[in-house]
């Protein structure tokens, strides 16, 4: 593992997660322990149902946890009260999701410094134009989302997460609604937060072509980690998923 050598941003110690009682329980997470390394790009992947997109929320403290523990640096995200989750939300952690989730009524420029006003904070002028000019939106800042395209909004709902310069960002299928194109070019973006920023991210995907730009792919099959790859090529990725579920589609639990 890579962690030796980089702290970890987040990681999880055998971590439970259980839904419902009885004949109706579902097991989501089965003793999951995985660390996440700092300034690295992470993929979790893994057939419908294996329990990524869980996995992801409850790293995030977004869904609390049946048993175990989760870290965020080293802050005991599941010893937190509601206003601390609250609070490491708002200043720790950045979110890209499927749905770009921007504001109709605001700007591209409102929408990415929302988190900032929200906390009551300035952006730090020469950061912002850093993620600005990197996201390739100096032309549209003006612009409301329903002016601007499928990847320009996800490009906008990225700058929003850096813009806080959070230690870990989570995406959640982050090119799940673009073309391959604006698919790529979001990507891209990611990858070079990465490498130049050194941005922790760490993106639930059921792409091999998504995955293949992570430094690193997990693997979870029924609530477990079963297999990771390092510098992952598409091929690569895509065998892992046909050996794990070989009747596979998209969708998640």
């Amino acid at each position: 593992m890579t962690t030796a050598i980089k702290p970890a941003a987040a990681r999880a110690v055998d971590v439970w997660k259980v839904y419902g009682h009885g004949e109706a329980q579902v097991i989501a997470l089965r003793g999951v322990s995985v660390e996440l390394a700092q300034g690295e790009f992470t993929a979790i992947m893994g057939p419908s149902g294996s329990g990524k997109s869980t996995l992801m929320h409850c790293l995030a403290g977004l869904d609390t946890v049946t048993r175990g523990d989760v870290y965020v640096g080293s802050t005991q995200v599941t010893k937190l009260s509601d206003s601390g989750l609250t609070k490491l939300r708002r200043d720790k952690i950045g979110f890209i999701f499927q749905q770009f989730n921007l504001l109709p009524t605001l700007t591209a420029e409102e929408n990415i410094l929302l988190p900032l006003s929200i906390a009551g904070r300035k952006p730090d002028k020469d950061w912002y134009q850093t993620v600005i000019k990197t996201v390739g939106l100096e032309e549209r800042l003006s612009h409301k989302p329903t002016e601007l395209s499928g990847g320009q909004q996800q490009r906008v709902a990225c700058a929003r997460s850096l813009v806080s310069r959070p230690d870990v960002i989570f995406a959640d299928e982050p090119t799940g609604n673009l073309d391959s194109r604006s698919g790529a070019e979001v990507l891209g973006f990611l990858r070079n937060s990465v490498r130049e920023f050194g941005q922790t991210i760490v993106m639930v995907t059921h792409d091999p072509t998504a995955a293949s730009y992570a430094d690193r792919v997990i693997f979870l099959a029924d609530g477990q980690i079963v297999d990771e790859l390092l510098s992952p090529t598409v091929d690569q990725v895509h065998d892992k998923l046909k050996s794990l579920d070989p009747h596979a589609h998209s969708g998640d639990v």
